[in-house]
């Protein structure tokens, strides 16, 4: 199998569109523009970018950023084996030689010298210098560069540089609206409609918390989780508690206030 056909997404995922979001991303990709997407977590940012790469039918190489990830996991790097030494492309430098979209998720995550070395590919020269290996690297025609960003997490030790922020076009993601959450809910999930509408409204209690306490609401991710576990059979108070209230906080006034607002909605 060769490195274009690895990356594809072979099938539709499942992605329900809530805007012109599509329509904004498909006029960057035309330009090879870089698109960084904002918005919360688990609100859909990375499924999005998917269905994406299997509409555009444009490999996807994903990079989940850690803050541990270096220039060179990027980038790549001289190994040793029994040969001798050679060289390793990282996931990077694979996505800028096959034309693949590059998706770097999380990139508010990776250290902020890491980050420079994407800056070369986010204008006109569309470059990706490999220092250690002597060569400078002219990106394939498709090639794109794509980043997800939490403002949530915005602090002195966790917010992008106001130069690279410059450096792309940006779309906002939020939690869906109600209906199209409810609808993720039960095709995601497996749950009835009057469950799915249950679950999204517990969530939308969590959200209303944020920021006296929490610094998260309950993610769409979580409810679909919440319903898995009540479509497996779990009983749904017990489901809510273990998918949205347990992940979300320790604070036993604000777990308290949770489990509260989920026995009563689900009583």
């Amino acid at each position: 199998m060769n490195h274009d056909q690895q990356y594809r997404i072979e099938e539709e995922p499942y992605y329900r569109i809530t805007g012109n979001e599509v329509v904004l991303y498909q006029s960057a990709y035309n330009r090879r523009l870089p698109v960084m997407v904002k918005g919360p977590t688990g609100c859909g940012k990375s499924r999005f970018v998917e269905y994406m790469a299997w509409k555009l039918r444009k490999p996807l190489i994903t990079v989940a950023c850690n803050e541990d990830m270096t220039a060179a996991d990027l980038v790549g790097r001289f190994l040793l084996d029994k040969e001798g030494t050679r060289w390793q492309d990282g996931p990077l430098t694979v996505a800028a030689r096959i034309g693949a979209i590059c998706y770097l998720d999380e990139v508010v995550e990776a250290r902020q010298d890491t980050t420079v070395v994407i800056h070369p590919l986010t204008d006109h020269r569309r470059l990706l210098p490999l220092d250690k290996k002597g060569e400078l690297l002219e990106t394939h025609p498709d090639f794109q560069l794509v980043i997800s960003y939490n403002p949530g997490y915005q602090s002195l030790m966790k917010d992008l540089k106001q130069s690279t922020k410059q450096r792309f076009t940006a779309l906002d993601f939020d939690y869906p609206a109600e209906e199209d959450e409810a609808e993720i809910v039960i095709h995601e999930g497996g749950v009835e409609p009057a469950l799915a509408g249950k679950l999204v409204a517990i969530a939308h209690r969590a959200r209303n918390l944020k920021g006296h306490g929490l610094d998260e609401g309950i993610s769409t991710r979580l409810l679909v989780y919440a319903a898995q576990l009540i479509d497996d059979g779990i009983e749904p108070v017990e489901a809510c508690k273990m998918a949205l209230v347990r992940p979300l906080t320790d604070d036993p006034d604000i777990r308290a206030t949770l489990d509260a607002a989920v026995e009563l909605i689900l009583g």
